[in-house]
């Protein structure tokens, strides 16, 4: 099993609050960390598989008086969304016997978990997000088959492309078909791959929600209440405008990407890394890549936003920090990267912050005062040094 980042913390936080919830989409490694961490904890564990019919049925009387014969254990709850009525039981437990690591609760999120966990258990619980496999944490730094098969599991350890397509295509349509049904979201699965098939075609984006509904043919507000859902199923990120007093017409619009860039491909049928090249969507798919392979990274008082201007000044990232911009981030698919006027303009609109340009593959150098240049590869070290220094 291939060692996850967030191992240190989870277990860190398991020795401070009383409940631990990670997060993150089917599949995405989730149980198998939890069950990687066991022999690290403090407490003995038990789990319950709340999709197992035989685990659930458990829980359909006295879900109290069940779980208080656990008081010395670690208690496993997954697929935790399966049963949300059981989170004001778990707060009555956790308020007569606080004690740190008492429960970890594993879900897909969705609108009713995370209400139910919000009202229920605030100030009892923390929330990790696991996502798919990072490319820092790959024993290899191919970061072309990571960026061409994104970083679920099972499709990026899958033993040739053709098993990797057919994972990822079954993916999708159980995700639409089962997944997020059960996850609350009812919409026509049909509709639902339409609308998934053109945000990988507008990879990045500006949303217009307007003009998704009048090519679905579904009303405006109906087509945002499907986008929150993807969101929060974290199949989809929306990267919000970096908004400043800069006497400027700013971009007000979100950015929308498909998350995992292994879907975004299955979805245009993109299979290979020359057909990918040669495609409309490369540039994009590549920036959505780069951004979710940094956003993880981030410490918690550091924020991303793009920063667009009506006169096509653009930077593609920018972290705030303090109500400061710390680091502005561009991402290019070429070794030998050149910056725009619009780049340097919107540079100073921000006050000047260092530059960090990122590159498939080019040799971290300065490109120019305050403008470094990386590979995806050194990102993390590069990113680190920046922020820190």
């Amino acid at each position: 099993m291939l060692h996850r980042i967030l191992e240190n913390d989870f277990v860190q936080r398991l020795t401070h609050f009383p409940a631990v919830g990670l997060l993150g989409p089917r599949q995405a490694g989730k149980t198998t960390l939890v069950h990687a961490i066991q022999n690290q904890l403090s407490r003995p564990t038990v789990y319950f598989d709340l999709e197992r019919s035989s685990d659930l049925a458990r829980f359909q009387q006295d879900r109290t008086f069940f779980l208080e014969q656990f008081t010395e254990e670690t208690v496993i709850l997954d697929e935790i969304h399966r049963l949300p009525e059981l989170f004001p039981d778990l707060r009555g437990l956790i308020d007569r016997n606080r004690q740190p690591g008492r429960f970890i609760l594993l879900g897909s999120a969705s609108p009713t978990l995370l209400r139910n966990t919000s009202e229920s258990l605030a100030g009892r619980i923390s929330y990790l997000e696991l996502t798919p496999f990072q490319l820092r944490e790959l024993p290899s730094p191919d970061y072309q088959q990571h960026w061409l098969r994104g970083g679920f599991p099972t499709s990026w350890l899958a033993p040739s492309t053709d098993l990797s397509a057919i994972w990822r295509e079954d993916f999708i349509r159980n995700y639409i078909e089962r997944d997020l049904p059960q996850l609350g979201l009812t919409a026509n699965p049909i509709q639902l791959l339409r609308l998934f098939t053109m945000l990988a075609n507008q990879q990045g984006g500006l949303l217009n929600q307007t003009a998704l509904g009048n090519a679905l043919q579904l009303r405006t507000p109906l087509v945002g209440q499907y986008l929150n859902f993807l969101e929060q199923a974290f199949l989809v990120r929306r990267l919000t405008p970096y908004a400043t007093n800069v006497g400027k017409r700013l971009t007000k619009s979100p950015k929308l990407y498909i998350r995992d860039s292994g879907l975004v491909h299955q979805l245009l049928r993109l299979y290979d890394i020359n057909v990918l090249f040669g495609h409309p969507v490369v540039g994009a798919s590549w920036e959505g890549y780069v951004i979710e392979q940094l956003i993880p990274m981030l410490q918690f008082d550091q924020l991303p936003f793009f920063y667009r201007t009506a006169d096509g000044a653009e930077l593609d990232l920018v972290i705030e920090s303090q109500g400061q911009i710390k680091l502005a981030v561009e991402i290019k698919l070429s070794d030998a990267p050149t910056l725009s006027k619009g780049t340097t303009t919107a540079l100073q609109d921000v006050g000047n912050p260092p530059l960090l340009v990122v590159t498939p593959s080019a040799d971290t150098y300065r490109l120019r005062e305050h403008v470094w240049v990386c590979s995806v590869s050194s990102l993390p070290d590069m990113l680190q040094r920046l922020l820190d220094g």
